[in-house]
């Protein structure tokens, strides 16, 4: 989802200061980590060699690509091109809430919030060779909001009303409102050279017909060569201007990176152990104990390590697709969520590694626990009579099958509600008052089936007991994408990236606006005021509390809806690599393992 990789690839999710000020960072609460002159972050090596190759496999589950844009809605964008590009700010990883200047080295903030205004470092060009000016951060801005770029980013920069050029090196981002997320939603907006896509003859190619046309971008990297869309490889730029800024140093340390695309999860695996590439974030925990083993992982040339990390979970889990009639009861979603035996899972498949996921802000402040606060139920009483009485208790619990729990009586429980809602079990099927039978398909894409599989056999022999039957279905990632982009599912696994600082991505994944955005992060299709209500009270925080009273209330009205079958997670980055590669002795905090190896590893001897 184009929203997402936004969030995650360009940090747009931060907050700004309280007062105008012209800055070198500003923080959401409080002051920034980090002075004005600091050398460089904590979690990074200032003295990193740099060169050699790092060679990667599918980063996710794609397995081809057809461009390099990754701001349209259609085809499959090749991986890594985050590299390309860089923003006005960018956040740190050992602060939930702060960004420093990148293309910027100065940003003010006006004091009623209603405008950010930002200078663009003098130094900063493009890899054309082009210095970055406002007229591009401007284009890039109209651009992304345009009908051309994914529909996504309209609602994501709903809230900036337009991009004013103060001078060729200054520009103005001017809000709709004045809260505290904008600043710096607009400081993590990508920026790219309004040339790209101008043929020799002044021509131009439209934005959403831009497919291998090479991205003219600010970053460290540019695109090499590329083939057949399967392998892509990225070239440090020699000329890249900002290596020796404190946010860049000890960062981007090989001199290429290369991505080689293998069809599915198996060939990706044996490829790792036949010493085709270097490292591998291993998501699977069965794959971690019982397949990530070997003579070369014996030997110590494969080497296996956990990294903790301190990020919220996110949310994943079996998504129900409100657009569906069939899961608009929230007794047949509960019922659904009844069947999962996760404990079985847990012990038979996780080997114990994983905990159950019990919240949309596991593993933070975030998570809703024991009855509902003040300022909670400041936002829950308007709507006292439109939620179920239970929102206003503790939030739900998971299912558990443990002693004294059983699976047995769950199914009678999910039997229950199923009545309750108008299911009965008659002529050999679960059916409703018109006799038609409770069916429906999980989706998946063949990238997955093969971990998902062992998961959703069992789920679906449990549905039967209730005489629902569920098909399990696979699709060519390619054509999983459409689907999901159509929202045409019934039921997919997906996660939801996780987030420390709830903001704006939270309306594109449950505001009832982006249900109907083809391509938006909403895909259970929830429209509910409810939460609309909340969500508007979370973007407009104006302190700490507020954030998190607002957070609560959305955690506790989306458990109890049970638009989602949750399912595990670990506290854990499981990283196998091959040995010669390092990292920084200082852990960020709040990290994605692909990000962080890209970006701050190194080879030992460059190679």
């Amino acid at each position: 989802m184009a929203a997402a990789l936004c969030a995650a690839v360009f940090g747009g999710i931060l907050a700004s200061a309280s007062n105008a000020y012209a800055a070198h960072a500003i923080a959401q609460y409080g002051e920034p980590k980090y002075p004005a002159g600091f050398a460089h972050f904590d979690y990074v090596n200032p003295d990193a060699p740099k060169g050699g190759t790092l060679v990667l496999a599918n980063p996710s589950r794609l397995t081809s690509f057809d461009k390099f844009n990754p701001f349209t809605l259609r085809g499959n964008t090749a991986p890594g091109v985050g590299l390309l590009f860089e923003s006005l700010l960018t956040g740190s990883a050992d602060e939930v809430a702060s960004a420093y200047g990148l293309l910027a080295d100065d940003v003010e903030v006006a004091s009623d919030r209603m405008s950010a205004t930002f200078h663009i470092n003098p130094k900063a060009h493009f890899s054309n060779g082009d210095p970055v000016l406002a007229d591009d951060v401007k284009f890039s801005f109209d651009t992304l909001k345009s009908p051309q770029a994914a529909p996504q980013f309209a609602a994501y920069f709903a809230e900036i009303a337009r991009v004013v050029i103060v001078d060729p090196h200054t520009v103005r981002f001017e809000f709709r409102a004045g809260n505290r997320e904008l600043p710096l939603l607009a400081g993590g907006m990508p920026v790219f050279s309004r040339k790209w896509g101008v043929k020799p003859d002044g021509t131009r190619i439209a934005f959403d017909q831009l497919a291998f046309e090479k991205p003219i971008g600010s970053g460290p990297y540019l695109i090499e060569q590329y083939d057949n869309g399967r392998t892509i490889t990225y070239k440090r730029d020699p000329k890249y201007w900002g290596s020796a800024l404190p946010v860049r140093v000890g960062m981007y340390n090989f001199e290429r990176i290369n991505y080689k695309l293998y069809s599915d999860g198996v060939a990706r695996l044996e490829a790792f152990k036949a010493g085709e590439y270097d490292a591998m974030v291993e998501n699977v925990a069965r794959s971690w104990v019982r397949r990530d083993v070997g003579k070369k992982f014996d030997s110590g040339e494969l080497i296996k390590r956990e990294f903790v990390h301190h990020n919220g979970t996110g949310m994943q889990g079996f998504m129900l697709n409100q657009r569906r009639p069939l899961f608009q009861d929230v007794r047949v979603r509960k019922a659904l969520d009844l069947a999962l035996d996760y404990q079985w899972l847990n012990r038979q498949l996780f080997y114990g590694q994983y905990k159950r996921i019990d919240s949309f802000f596991v593993n933070t402040d975030l998570q809703a626990k024991g009855l509902p606060s003040p300022g909670e139920l400041a936002l829950l009483e308007p709507w006292r009579s439109k939620l179920d009485p239970a929102v206003f208790g503790a939030p739900p619990t998971q299912p558990d099958t443990d002693p004294p729990g059983s699976l047995r009586a769950n199914l009678l429980e999910a039997r229950a509600l199923l009545a309750q809602a108008g299911w009965t079990y008659r002529d050999g099927a679960l059916r409703d008052a018109k006799g038609q039978p409770f069916e429906f398909e999980i989706l998946d894409d063949s990238g997955s089936a093969a971990t998902m599989e062992p998961v959703i056999a069992p789920f679906v022999r449990n549905l039967g007991k209730l005489g629902i039957v569920a098909h399990f279905r696979v699709a060519d990632f390619a054509i999983y994408q459409k689907r999901l982009d159509a929202f045409d599912y019934d039921t997919t696994t997906i996660r939801l990236p996780d987030v420390q600082v709830p903001g704006t991505e939270q309306v594109d994944r449950f505001g009832s606006k982006a249900a109907d955005t083809p391509g938006s992060d909403n895909v259970i299709g929830l429209k509910s005021p409810v939460v609309d209500s909340i969500l508007k009270a979370l973007v407009q925080a104006q302190t700490r509390e507020q954030l998190v009273d607002a957070t609560h209330a959305l955690d506790r009205v989306l458990m109890h809806g049970y638009y989602v079958i949750p399912h595990w997670y670990s506290a854990t980055h499981r990283v196998a690599f091959k040995r010669g590669l390092a990292w920084p002795s200082t852990l960020p905090l709040y990290y994605s393992a692909d990000d962080w190896i890209t970006s701050m590893w190194w080879f030992k001897s460059p190679r």
